[in-house]
């Protein structure tokens, strides 16, 4: 299959011409005759690419095209006006409002399907290089200097909230003003943001980039885990391996004999790493131990 096309036009002649056209071109074609019930179907399913008129009645192209380029969800899905509108200042327009490509009607089917397909590649190019990140484990999101979303990898909407990832553009508000601080104030707040997805049961770090194009700001995203938690301690306090575990699990509430399963150790055994840990970190008792991994993992 070569792809699904939205085709949007509220003249149910032009649509049956379109879908004509790419039905033989071997495209699976989807049609509506607004903007409103074309944002339903792109809800509902997974569009390659839009043919959108410029005219249309309450919502019309160049509106629809604007509020796409603005659901992060919708933005790298290409879009083509097909109208009669032939002023530069239609052109310019169109392309203002984040379209790829311009086609005056009446339409020619050769260059029709010669432009969904060039359009078509070149997105499921930049598709797959954003997969191919992802699945390297590097995930990020890019931003402008509102806190709006401009593009994310595909991965990033389920490490955070997917709700306001997807459909607001935004991020959490706690997280939104520690970007903001970010921007202002670059030299006294902490690159790095914890957050906490509950939903995911997910420790996500959020680490802020710097700006590599103008109005363009790039933070990076990381799933922090246990095994990444222990080596942490590991290091910064000087523990052996097993220590920091038993450690670890210290600071999550773990009773000795939960430790023990855990680790297949000997309840004995936990009391002895216990023990050569508080002489190691300085402290006394367990309260002490845990207020310390705490703060540790917290730098």
């Amino acid at each position: 299959m070569n792809g699904i096309v939205l085709v949007v036009d509220d003249n149910p002649e032009n649509l049956s011409l379109v879908m004509n056209i790419l039905e033989n071109g071997g495209f699976t074609v989807l049609v509506s005759q607004s903007a409103e019930n074309a944002f339903s179907i792109l809800l509902e399913v997974d569009v390659d690419l839009v043919l959108l008129d410029a005219l249309m009645p309450k919502t019309d192209g160049f509106q629809m095209c604007e509020k796409m380029k603005k659901i992060p969800k919708f933005y790298d899905i290409p879009v083509i006006f097909m109208t009669g509108l032939s002023e530069q200042k239609n052109i310019v327009q169109a392309f203002n409002a984040g379209s790829v490509d311009y086609i005056i009607k009446p339409i020619q089917p050769a260059e029709l399907l010669a432009r969904v397909q060039t359009h078509l590649k070149n997105s499921r190019t930049t598709r797959s290089i954003y997969r191919a990140i992802d699945f390297s484990g590097r995930h990020f999101l890019a931003m402008d200097e509102h806190g709006k979303i401009l593009w994310f990898t595909p991965q990033v909407p389920s490490m955070l909230d997917c709700t306001l990832v997807v459909e607001s553009s935004s991020l959490p508000e706690n997280i939104s003003r520690w970007y903001q601080r970010c921007m202002t104030e670059p030299t006294t707040i902490e690159p790095y943001y914890k957050y906490t997805n509950n939903c995911q049961n997910l420790n996500v770090n959020l680490a802020y980039m710097g700006q590599p194009e103008p109005g363009e700001f790039l933070i990076r995203l990381t799933v922090e885990k246990e095994g990444d938690k222990i080596i942490s301690l590991q290091k910064r306090l000087n523990l052996t391996a097993r220590e920091a575990e038993v450690l670890f699990w210290i600071a999550k509430g773990k009773t000795n004999r939960d430790i023990a399963e855990i680790l297949s150790i000997s309840h004995r055994t936990v009391n002895k790493h216990l023990e050569q840990s508080y002489i190691k970190i300085g402290v006394e008792n367990r309260a002490a131990a845990t207020a310390r991994v705490l703060q540790t993992l917290l730098i």
